[in-house]
């Protein structure tokens, strides 16, 4: 498997870490903060589903267009205007399921060569479309272990198992 199927593999397998991480989530544990200022996992799913539509209209942009602006957002201004504390986990999951869905399938039978294609990011600059599926790729991983730390403390504050 070449470096790049791996990473798609990787991938497209982010909503199935998300979804295991997640199962049995229910009730006070989706609210759960460890300090304030901090995200619960409501927020953190909501904030994953969204990354992902941004993160859909980038690839496009890299796939179609010659060296496009990506432009940031301010996450912390999405999770508070955008509402995020009340967004029901299941359906931000499912958002993002289908979303990485759709991406992933754009991606998969792309020419390697076209992982080279290049964007200027508005904060990070140049960016490659490789770069951007590896960094997407990170960012379920690396909140799942996120998610699956605030589960761990959960529990261990409510003294359940």
């Amino acid at each position: 498997m070449s470096d790049l199927s791996a990473l798609l593999e990787r991938y497209r397998r982010g909503p199935e870490v998300l979804a295991m991480v997640l199962t049995g989530v229910f009730g006070e544990e989706e609210d759960f903060v460890t300090a304030p200022g901090k995200w619960s996992i409501r927020q953190i799913v909501a904030h994953l589903a969204d990354a992902e539509l941004v993160g859909a209209h980038r690839f496009r942009q890299l796939v179609a267009e010659d060296v496009p602006t990506l432009i940031a957002y301010d996450q912390d201004k999405w999770t508070d205007n955008l509402d995020y504390a009340r967004r029901k986990p299941k359906q931000s999951l499912d958002t993002f399921r289908r979303l990485r869905a759709e991406n992933y399938e754009l991606l998969k039978d792309l020419p390697e060569a076209a992982f080279d294609r290049a964007g200027n990011h508005t904060e990070r600059g140049r960016v490659t479309l490789g770069e951007l599926l590896d960094g997407y790729a990170g960012h379920a991983e690396s909140h799942a272990r996120q998610l699956q730390a605030l589960r761990e403390e959960y529990k261990r504050t409510k003294g359940k198992k």
